[in-house]
């Protein structure tokens, strides 16, 4: 294994699924203690916020399965029923980050980063499930990267804010990564796309 594909490995596999089981701590505690810092969106639209946090880490929770080859050529069926999990899931979390991204922290800057992010989500995914359910399967792959770099910015938030807050505070931090959560991983997806275009065809 190269030390490439150990990274890819640790990050869709170890991260993205640890991401997701941490998610649902709220299921097994106390969510005033353990989500303390996402109480205030408990006094706006409360049940397209438990939508959200309950929906989103099942949609990361596919991610690593849905892109694993072996999967999809040992069990198509499978990998079909996943995909439905994915979109169903990104469908109820994306409305409900809709709804709940106008009361995000950081004010104005990050509550609009968190929206356009949600429109993104619903609309790559859609268009991923839409070539899919008409056999254009190169189509399908490209745009599911592309939702699932955005899916990922769930990860990528949780690596960023342990670096950010300490440096700059919350106050400045918080809404640029709002930004920098997704649109790193929707530019390197759109760079692989470009530099892979016959992996997609296969």
């Amino acid at each position: 294994m190269t030390l490439l594909a150990f990274y890819r490995y640790v990050f869709l596999w170890f991260l993205t699924l640890g991401v997701a089981l941490a998610s649902w701590r709220f299921l097994v505690a106390d969510i005033t203690v353990v989500m303390s810092a996402m109480m205030h969106q408990l006094q706006g639209a409360k049940g397209a916020f438990y939508a959200h946090i309950f929906f989103a880490p099942i949609a990361l929770a596919m991610v690593p399965f849905q892109f694993s080859q072996k999967l999809r050529a040992n069990r198509p069926g499978l990998h079909r029923w996943m995909g439905r999990t994915y979109g169903m899931s990104i469908l109820i979390a994306g409305v409900a980050g809709l709804i709940i991204a106008p009361n995000a922290d950081g004010g104005l800057f990050a509550a609009t980063g968190f929206f356009v992010l949600s429109v993104l989500w619903l609309v790559t995914t859609v268009l991923a499930v839409w070539h899919a359910l008409n056999r254009r399967i190169p189509q399908h792959r490209k745009w599911m990267i592309r939702s699932a770099a955005l899916t990922l910015a769930a990860v990528t938030l949780r690596l960023q804010l342990p670096l950010g807050v300490p440096v700059v505070g919350f106050e400045f931090a918080y809404p640029v990564i709002a930004w920098t959560c997704w649109v790193p991983n929707l530019i390197v997806a759109e760079w692989w796309l470009r530099r892979r275009p016959a992996a997609l065809a296969a």
